[in-house]
């Protein structure tokens, strides 16, 4: 077992699995981390635990420091210059007639790099837009084309349960979806009941899937003949919860059955 801190970088979404090292820290704590980017503000938001080693990518990268007060200074500084750079980058598009869409964009903590994320149905060729950006902020500019879902959980919203969404609040990585989920749960295949904000499958679909498979095991298909005590018939309804089915039995009209019904 190792110990373990999580940290969340939230303009970025990304979540890190850290080794607390020798920081006494708590929940909500901001420190600096070193990521792929370089050094970023993130936010404790677990405290230190046990954690099995085959869970984890080893080794665990440590974190730098707790923030300082410059650091939150430079990192409220870099965040609001990021934000006078997108506008500039949106102008630029514009400009250059290029099809693409902003999410957002941040700087490191020591400005090394300035990243804009954006989204487009297509491939983007954006060198010339890259020289231009790189010109006027006289650092290392990066271009990241991301999907819908990613966008999702950079910009945040409300679900069509009332909720925010999950993809911004809780959930750290984005689980597989299938159309069978929805088909599982006995829903109606219409999009705007089965899709989310940013127009793909609702990850809540995932959730429970386990439950509904293990409750259907016993009950027949909708389609299938069954064979009761009443007779043959076609299913043509069941009730996972009440682990009932109901049968087409002709004249006999439809029956409802249990699955332990002989």
């Amino acid at each position: 077992m190792i110990d373990v801190v999580v940290v969340s970088v939230r303009h970025t979404g990304n979540t890190y699995y850290l080794s607390p090292g020798h920081w006494n820290l708590k929940k909500n704590d901001k420190v600096v981390i070193d990521t792929e980017n370089g050094l970023q503000v993130g936010v404790l938001i677990k405290e230190k635990y046990k954690e099995k080693s085959e869970n984890l990518v080893l080794p665990l990268d440590k974190i730098v420091r707790i923030c300082t007060d410059e650091d939150l200074l430079n990192d409220r500084e870099n965040k609001k210059q990021a934000k006078e750079s997108l506008l500039y980058a949106k102008n630029c598009i514009k400009d250059l007639d290029m099809d693409m869409n902003f999410v957002d964009s941040y700087y490191n903590l020591d400005k090394s790099q300035l990243i804009f994320s954006f989204v487009s149905e297509n491939r983007v060729d954006f060198r010339d837009l890259a020289k231009k950006l790189a010109q006027k902020y006289k650092t290392r500019i990066e271009l990241r084309q991301i999907g819908v879902r990613d966008k999702a959980k950079r910009v945040g919203g409300i679900g069509p349960c009332g909720l925010f969404l999950c993809c911004n609040t809780f959930l750290t990585d984005f689980n597989s979806v299938s159309i069978n989920m929805a088909k599982n749960q006995l829903l109606a295949l219409n999009p705007s009941k089965i899709n989310g904000t940013c127009g793909r499958l609702l990850c809540c679909l995932s959730y429970e899937n386990d439950v509904y498979t293990e409750l259907k095991k016993d009950l027949p298909k909708i389609g299938m003949v069954a064979d009761t005590k009443m007779g043959m018939g076609k299913v043509v309804d069941i009730d996972i919860f009440k682990s009932t089915y109901k049968v087409d039995l002709g004249e006999r009209g439809i029956v409802e059955f249990s699955k332990d019904d002989k």
